[in-house]
């Protein structure tokens, strides 16, 4: 009784992960998975970085023009860019409703198990793109849509989540872009590929990061010094107001994590 049931199980398992396959493999997005585990300089997605160089390579391996890399907002205005013969389009979410999961000490996992449940409900997120705060997904989406087609762009556009934590573990904590990159599989796909596509796409950078190890190993040294700004590049930040703005949200926010 005890082997059937567990024949039963693969086989239900094996149906989701065909179903998966072929809706993903046919669609407009690939999901790559995370990029990496930590910041090893600020601004990471930025011309000439080691982390800008490893998904313009990834989207290179794919035949692409074009990536789409998530994040959580911090300030910056997320200009898209090119690097080598790929066009790097940066995406980043606001958590209109919280200040976002730095840590596992910081996350909500009630709200968490809702939105994993029920989906993102409409107007909680907000994005920046392109020094531009889209107001819903749909905007979001068409502006990276527009920008892949202008850049040459055909069959699917590879997308990660940056996925550096810049507070706690690494290995356990999914980092920046985590939640729009389940959104969007969500949205795209449904919520069985999106699960199964989010969950794979937490090992990739075990296969796919060259500097893994480096970062593992050093994880609590960089985080301090990104921290304190020992990271920094010689770059002038702009869009300050929106910057103070989203700051003093999160701040409001920050009781309900």
């Amino acid at each position: 009784m005890r082997r059937r049931w567990l024949l039963i199980a693969l086989a239900i398992l094996a149906l989701f992960v065909g179903y998966s396959y072929v809706t993903v493999s046919s669609g407009p997005i690939e999901p790559l998975g995370r990029l990496a585990f930590v910041k090893l300089a600020n601004p990471d997605m930025y011309p000439g970085h080691l982390h800008s160089q490893l998904l313009a390579q990834q989207a290179e391996d794919k035949g692409s023009k074009t990536a789409l890399v998530l994040q959580m907002y911090g300030g910056s205005n997320y200009r898209s860019y090119q690097e080598g013969d790929v066009y790097i389009i940066e995406v980043a979410f606001i958590d209109t409703q919280g200040a976002g999961s730095i840590n596992l000490g910081q996350v909500n996992f009630l709200d968490s198990l809702k939105l994993a449940l029920f989906g993102v409900p409409d107007g909680r997120y907000k994005y920046m793109s392109d020094g531009t705060v889209y107001d819903t997904y749909d905007e979001m989406m068409n502006h990276v849509n527009t920008l892949a087609q202008e850049h040459g762009q055909q069959g699917p556009i590879p997308m990660v989540f940056k996925g550096t934590v810049r507070e706690g573990n690494p290995i356990i904590t999914p980092g920046e872009g985590f939640p729009v990159y389940f959104q969007i599989l969500t949205k795209t796909y449904g919520i069985i590929p999106a699960y199964l596509y989010t969950f794979l796409g937490m090992f990739s950078p075990y296969l796919n990061d060259p500097y893994r190890n480096y970062e593992l190993w050093h994880a609590s040294e960089l985080q301090y010094d990104y921290n304190h700004g020992l990271l920094n590049q010689n770059y002038v930040q702009v869009n300050t107001s929106t910057n103070r703005y989203y700051t003093g949200l999160y701040l409001n926010n920050s009781n309900t994590y």
